[in-house]
């Protein structure tokens, strides 16, 4: 077991000392992850309430079952796993009422192209098969390489590739279309 400070241990030693029953290991991890987790789930889930609910039951999940931990992968793969999962599991079992969530905008000259651009892509995304999805979310939108998202998603590498390459070009298609129109 290390002797050194919480904050200079690295996340698998964090895990093992949580595993080991080390009562602050697991709050560190939760500390250097959550804004990442929670940053997947809202891209996940687009909505900011869902998103913090599969955030908790992921690191509650991740900390009852912290054992499960094979160390095949980074921690963080594995938190990503689990956080997908939950969002996954939750968007299944409950369909989304809610509006999409207003963002400030950062370059108030084009506001209104940059809402419509948002908004298109983002629908666009929703058209999108879920496998398409989530392996552009991963990889595009969170900067994960496609073996930490085939990590993630449980599938192989060359899926993810597929995934994104096919994702991409529904994406491009989606955007082509005249507003409006399926």
């Amino acid at each position: 077991m290390s002797t050194l400070p919480l904050r200079e241990r690295d996340d698998r030693d964090l895990l093992r000392a949580h595993v080991a029953g080390d009562p602050d290991a697991f709050g560190e991890l939760f500390r250097r992850h959550r804004d990442r987790m929670w940053a997947v789930a809202l891209r996940t889930t687009r909505n900011r309430e869902l998103a913090s609910d599969c955030v908790q039951d992921a690191f509650i999940s991740a900390f009852r079952r912290a054992e499960s931990y094979r160390g095949d992968a980074a921690v963080t793969t594995w938190l990503h796993r689990i956080v997908v999962n939950a969002c996954l599991d939750r968007l299944r079992r409950d369909k989304p009422t809610s509006e999409l969530p207003e963002y400030e905008l950062s370059d108030k000259r084009d506001a209104e192209g940059s809402v419509d651009t948002r908004l298109d892509v983002r629908e666009a995304l929703d058209r999108l098969p879920e496998g398409q999805r989530m392996a552009l979310i991963l990889v595009d939108m969170h900067g994960l390489s496609v073996a930490e998202a085939a990590a993630v998603l449980e599938v192989a590498e060359g899926t993810v590739k597929s995934r994104c390459s096919r994702g991409r070009d529904a994406m491009a298609e989606l955007l082509r279309e005249p507003s409006g129109q399926p």
